[in-house]
């Protein structure tokens, strides 16, 4: 249907879900052949990948060039809105889980088994402080090395990347403003910047990485405190390189003179996102790295 204002818009049948389901379906049976060490199962799970790179390409491609042609009116723009606003939401509810897990173990659960007598049988050397690793002095750092567990310091490549993070919350509403103003070049401009400092930024993390295993001793098995500290800088680090992908897609779509200055609701969801990442981001920084 037309993008007139006053129809409501119903896209054609499409057989894209069904490539998606394929690729899901793909991807679990090559992680169970994994988990039960048959040999196709790396094969397979990487033809589930393939499959659905290849459904989002389509699908999104689709999706663009219907809106390119102005099939889409402001129905469709307000259920863009909530669809992505209950995306982020979901967002916010995952990484509430894991904020919550390091609330409970340092607040909570650390304390407690400080105060009674079976931890001190069971582990003499326990101090119920945080941060806490497991069992043991030294941890092991790498094939033949061992290194004493050492917390991260939040003064060093954390608080780099907490600059590189802000400052591309500040160039992507730069381009924000290029687009509203429709200076194309600002716009362009703005978003190359924020992609490089998200490069930067996934670079300094790999080598912090790098610098906890090897030097730190800070690993998967240094305890809860190892645990958390992956669990919630990782998946951090991973909405990072998705919310990068997405800002270079919307990069090349604005060199091709996609958006306008009062319809880019595609520019604003993926900055909606980045911002998102950013909020997260400074969570991290103060209550897994400072405090």
């Amino acid at each position: 249907m037309s993008g007139n204002k006053d129809s409501y818009y119903l896209p054609t049948p499409s057989h894209w879900p069904i490539v998606g389901s394929l690729a899901l379906l793909t991807m679990a049976s090559g992680v169970i052949m994994m988990v039960n060490k048959i040999s196709m199962g790396g094969v397979t799970l990487l033809a589930g990948v393939a499959i659905l790179l290849f459904m989002m390409y389509g699908w999104f491609g689709e999706v663009v060039r219907e809106s390119e042609s102005g099939k889409y009116n402001k129905q469709v723009d307000k259920s863009f809105r909530l669809g992505m606003s209950w995306f982020i939401f979901s967002e916010v509810a995952f990484f509430a889980a894991f904020f919550g897990a390091l609330f409970y173990a340092r607040v909570l659960s650390v304390p407690w088994l400080g105060s009674g007598d079976t931890m001190a049988q069971l582990w003499p050397q326990f101090v119920a402080s945080w941060p806490t690793s497991s069992p043991g002095v030294e941890q092991v750092s790498g094939p033949g090395s061992m290194a004493k567990f050492t917390p991260m310091g939040a003064w060093g490549i954390p608080a780099i990347n907490t600059l590189l993070l802000l400052t591309s919350g500040a160039t992507v509403t730069w381009a924000h403003w290029g687009l509203i103003k429709n200076n194309r070049s600002q716009l362009v401009i703005g978003l190359f910047m924020t992609i490089a400092l998200a490069i930067a930024f996934i670079v300094l993390q790999a080598y912090e990485y790098h610098h906890a295993y090897t030097e730190l001793g800070l690993t998967l098995g240094a305890g809860i405190y190892g645990a958390t500290f992956f669990m919630l800088t990782g998946f951090h680090g991973f909405h990072v390189m998705l919310g990068t992908t997405m800002l270079a897609v919307i990069l090349v779509r604005s060199m091709k003179g996609h958006f306008k200055p009062d319809a880019h609701f595609g520019f604003e969801g993926v900055a909606w996102y980045w911002h998102f990442v950013d909020v997260v981001w400074l969570g991290l920084f103060v209550f897994v790295y400072w405090l």
